[in-house]
């Protein structure tokens, strides 16, 4: 498995592989990886002749308060689990490497799937998604790239952009993967404190409380929403910084339960945000 930091080597390794005519895989990532990354590998070297990881904790999707300075790393760990799970290079650049002194050219969601939930919470984190991933996808060139769906949103908006910009690659969504105990796997979890840690279940058994009131028959979304809402603020610690029942392509608020419905909720955890959903009605 190769390493590489600068773009000439990801493009020249990129430009080596199509004329061999072999398929890429590409999963972006920001490191500190988990089981989950090691599935969206895994899905991609199933895929592909050829696996690229990117290692990038992108300075753009981050806000002023947000927690760039503190986000966990370790690249051996990382690079070791690339290996392992099948990936056949990883591009890890600096910033400067990526976004070069003078930097200006931002890719920006003005409608759509954007909008709300993060977008609404996180001003400006989806033009750093959509600026990083426009342009890993136009140097690494991949016939597929992949995306976990605890990420909903985000894979709503990625989407979305590929479909807008015309670009030729095929995004794949891989199932969240959990703990044992339920609790969707995020770098952020190593933030919790053991008292945040199982406090966080809530948010799982949330969803599930409305999931089941759905397989129950139940099409009130107002109903649904309750019973997800009293089950996280049955939790002292927990506080909701939304909670919605959406569309699972374009992110836009439901009106009823006739058609395909997707949980999502974000809760704090002392200061740890947390993300999760569950399709209701696919």
């Amino acid at each position: 498995m190769q390493i590489c930091q600068h773009i000439e080597d990801v493009r020249q390794q990129g430009a080596a592989w199509q004329r061999e005519g072999l398929s890429v895989g590409l999963v972006p990532t920001m490191g500190y990886l988990h089981r989950g990354h090691a599935s969206l590998i895994e899905a991609a070297a199933r895929e592909n002749a050829r696996v690229v990881v990117s290692i990038f904790v992108n300075p753009l999707q981050f806000g002023p308060t947000e927690d760039l300075a503190s986000y966990p790393r370790d690249l051996g760990r990382d690079t070791e689990l690339c290996e392992q799970s099948g990936a056949s290079l990883v591009f890890n650049p600096s910033p400067e490497e990526l976004y070069p002194p003078g930097f200006c050219s931002y890719v920006i969601m003005e409608a759509g799937p954007s909008l709300g939930l993060c977008g609404a919470s996180r001003p400006g984190h989806f033009r750093g998604v959509c600026t990083v991933v426009a342009k890993l996808l136009h140097l690494v060139q991949p016939h597929r790239a992949y995306f976990g769906q605890k990420d909903a949103q985000q894979l709503a908006v990625i989407r979305r952009m590929v479909l807008d910009l015309n670009l030729p690659t095929a995004i794949i969504g891989c199932p969240i993967v959990r703990e044992a105990d339920g609790l969707a796997l995020s770098s952020r979890n190593t933030y919790l404190s053991p008292e945040e840690r199982r406090a966080a279940l809530c948010l799982y058994e949330g969803l599930l409380a409305g999931n089941n009131l759905v397989k129950a028959g139940d099409a009130d979304t107002e109903v649904v929403l309750r019973a997800v809402r009293e089950r996280i603020e049955a939790e002292p610690l927990a506080r909701i910084d939304y909670l919605a029942l959406v569309d699972p392509l374009d992110m836009r608020p439901v009106p009823d339960l006739s058609g395909p419905t997707l949980c999502a909720a974000a809760v704090y955890m002392g200061t740890t945000r947390l993300i999760d959903n569950l399709l209701l009605k696919d």
